[in-house]
């Protein structure tokens, strides 16, 4: 009789939910009420505010943007490559529209339409345009048309991933699984973690100050504390991923568990241990001493926490992420060289900040297509291989790959050999244009999945431990870093994260483990 009461409560719950959502009716929750299946009036403030956006959005990034930077004064030439350039721009900036304008919170897809529009679609296209380059492109011009167009192709893959995962949602039968939660005792421990983790790495680089210096120095801290030889790679990645990983991890779940529950925000302990992790994260996860890419995630991931339904946030976000890409970032690295060492950068040109640095992607794709052509061939899986297994000194594997970017700039002959390699690139040379196609409609599918199920359970009445409400902002925010490559140096963090929320995870629903 009890298992029956609870079933029934329980969906009663979802059909509730359900008729509260925006995003139409729940698979999950029985039968819809008629304002279930129709959400919204034909004519509410909300859709007619949606139409009247979506004109100038689309317009705006799919035809205007392009437009304005190809018609800027340039060297560049007018060939195949630019005009490959140019439809990638417009395909990705429809995209992006469509993920902004979208009923439903899309983390994943937002995140990745929003890089692809600015580091593979706009970036590059004015540097086509300027006839500038971050990084030379030592091939031919036909290997730069030839990246453009397989990045191209992996964005449709990416989209028909999508299709295909929303095509099955729609058919499968409703699954009525235990949501992953937060074990609050063991949240406990990851706090004593993230603490120990922090003051180690704060001792081993000379103290709090050198995090408040700038990048270079911190550079130095790690150099003089032995943690930058070869054989030394590893033991770095770990020790500053627990540095920094830990502490933001129990930083988010103390800030939902605030954000959520009455009864946390009149327990003086735990707002204590809240402020304590908020200092914490000011000295190791600042963007003083982070690259911006990390700090990126540590906002995306907070903003998303704070605010973890809010429709309006999300689509103020990407629309806001477009002119910090444009505006800020290429301006954001006031902080990585010391006052002595600081060059501002100079520029006549709105266009000239996209082509002077950061954004070298598509750059990178091409000098990778002219790598593996020049007699070095694919890799089938050697580098990939090399990031799940970063953790492996080099002394125990001796021919453990470099960096994909590492190794293709080494092979330029580039002074800073310290150079992205897109997610394209990393598939393309490892499994050549059919692997690549088929990991990102793998990449679409999932993100698909996750975001759907995300925008099912991060609901105002989604409990405090919900742990994908905390894991999906996370992602999406660390998708930048992912995207922009080279995965060896990104694994270190994404290893000890998926570390850190495993000790964290339960599926037990009782009062003794879960957040209150």
């Amino acid at each position: 009789m009890t298992q029956h009461t609870d079933r029934t409560s329980e969906r009663t719950d979802r059909s509730a939910v359900a008729t509260r959502t925006p995003g139409g009716r729940d698979p999950g929750a029985g039968q819809p009420s008629a304002a279930s299946a129709f959400p919204l009036p034909p004519f509410s403030p909300r859709t007619l505010l949606s139409r009247a956006l979506s004109v100038p959005l689309v317009l705006g990034f799919s035809v205007f943007l392009p437009l304005l930077v190809l018609v800027q004064p340039g060297t560049g030439p007018h060939d195949s490559a630019l005009w490959m350039q140019l439809a990638l721009a417009v395909y990705a900036g429809v995209r992006l529209s469509a993920m902004i304008l979208t009923s439903r919170r899309k983390l994943l897809a937002g995140s990745f339409w929003l890089f692809v529009y600015m580091a593979m679609g706009v970036a590059p296209l004015a540097q086509d345009v300027l006839g500038r380059t971050p990084t030379p492109v030592v091939g031919a011009r036909t290997d730069l048309t030839e990246a453009v167009s397989l990045v191209l192709i992996g964005c449709v893959a990416f989209d028909i991933g999508c299709l295909l995962a929303r095509q099955r949602t729609d058919r499968e039968r409703p699954q009525r699984l235990r949501p992953a939660l937060v074990h609050r005792r063991r949240l406990y421990l990851l706090t004593l973690l993230a603490f120990a983790g922090s003051a180690f790495l704060v001792l081993k680089l000379g103290g709090p100050a050198v995090f408040f210096s700038s990048r270079q120095e911190i550079i130095s801290s790690v150099e003089e504390a032995g943690l930058s030889q070869a054989d030394s790679q590893a033991g770095q990645a770990i020790v500053r991923g627990f540095g920094t990983v830990p502490a933001l991890i129990a930083w988010l779940v103390y800030t939902r568990w605030l954000v959520t529950s009455r009864r946390a925000r009149r327990s003086v302990v735990i707002i204590a241990v809240w402020l304590a992790l908020a200092g914490v994260n000011a000295v190791v996860n600042n963007p003083i001493s982070n690259p911006r890419f990390w700090f990126l995630t540590v906002l995306f991931s907070m903003l998303f926490t704070v605010f973890p339904v809010s429709a309006a946030l999300y689509r103020i976000a990407l629309s806001l992420g477009v002119v910090v890409a444009l505006i800020v970032f290429p301006f954001a690295d006031r902080f990585r060289y010391d006052a002595a060492d600081y060059r501002p950068l100079q520029t006549t040109s709105p266009l000239e900040p996209l082509a002077a640095k950061d954004y070298d992607q598509v750059g990178m794709f091409a000098n990778t297509i002219t790598y593996v052509q020049s007699g070095q061939g694919h890799t089938y899986g050697r580098q990939l291989a090399g990031a799940v297994l970063f953790a492996v000194p080099r002394s125990v594997w001796p021919g453990k790959p470099m960096d994909t970017g590492v190794a293709v700039g080494q092979w330029m002959g580039a002074v800073n050999t310290n150079l992205s390699s897109p997610v394209w690139a990393e598939l393309w040379i490892d499994f050549g244009p059919v692997g690549m196609t088929a990991g990102f409609g793998g990449l679409g599918y999932a993100a698909a999945r996750v975001d759907r199920r995300y925008a099912r359970r991060a609901v105002r009445r989604a409990p405090p431990g919900s742990l994908i409400a905390l894991v999906v902002p996370l992602v999406a925010g660390y998708s930048f870093i992912l995207l922009r490559g080279p995965l060896l140096q990104a694994s270190g963090r994404v290893a000890i994260a998926a570390l850190c929320i495993a000790l964290i995870t339960t599926f037990r629903q009782d009062r003794a483990t879960g957040l209150r």
